[in-house]
């Protein structure tokens, strides 16, 4: 009795299925990650300008934001301006980037204390965060 060898049959198609789910599944997890990472932590009402700039920096800029009401935020943490000093005084930068967010009702007294705390611990380069105006 002789066998006749039998062979797997090749595979057709590749069911593509599986594929499809996770790559969806991925595509979910960037769009829900990318619309935290565009928007702000802290919602200002930035101040309008018809003339800026757009500045890219090699590093990451430190980041000072102040509220309507006269809260401080360093990098999306809240301090107090006597906290905010010793944490000027401690940045080992020799030029850090130092961006100030304010909101457009924010006392301009409050802009000029963090101002001047920068300059008393010899930082006296800033850029301010305004919305453009759109025509």
């Amino acid at each position: 009795m002789r066998r006749n060898p039998t062979y797997e049959s090749d595979i057709a198609e590749i069911n593509m299925t599986p594929f499809v789910d996770i790559i969806l599944v991925i595509l979910v997890i960037f769009m829900v990650t990318a619309t935290f990472v565009t928007q702000g932590k802290i919602p200002l009402n930035l101040p309008q300008a018809t003339s800026s700039e757009n500045r890219k920096d090699d590093v990451k800029p430190i980041t000072l934001s102040l509220s309507e009401s006269g809260e401080l935020y360093y990098d999306d943490v809240i301090i107090s301006m006597e906290d905010l000093d010793t944490k000027v005084a401690q940045i080992n930068q020799s030029d850090p980037h130092i961006v100030i967010r304010s909101d457009a009702k924010t006392p301009f007294e409050y802009v000029v204390k963090v101002i001047d705390i920068c300059k008393k611990n010899h930082i006296s380069t800033f850029a301010i965060q305004t919305a453009r105006v759109t025509p």
